[in-house]
């Protein structure tokens, strides 16, 4: 039973993932494709786990781990992008 519920779900999240690809190239505006590219990240997340518990390993946790630290920092590089045009700001002496 879990099994077809894990697979369902698998499902689903290819779908979300299809969805969000579609907003990121239709996108009305930048902002909307940075929160798709995020939602992009969740749902591929979130179907690593559930493939984790499908195959009964552990060997995919570390790569969630490190897909979130990825998704975290790309949201918070695009989002400061948008509102200053710049990531990484250099001060000049004068």
């Amino acid at each position: 039973m879990i099994e077809i519920m894990l697979r369902i779900s698998l499902a689903l999240f290819a779908s979300a993932i299809v969805i969000s690809l579609y907003r990121i190239i239709r996108g009305p505006s930048i902002p909307d494709r940075v929160i798709a590219l995020d939602m992009i990240g969740v749902n591929l997340i979130s179907a690593i786990a559930a493939i984790s518990i499908l195959l009964n390993t552990k060997a995919y946790l570390e790569v969630i781990l490190i897909l979130g630290i990825l998704a975290f920092i790309s949201t918070i590089a695009l989002s400061k992008y948008i509102e200053r045009g710049v990531i990484i700001e250099h001060k000049r002496d004068r």
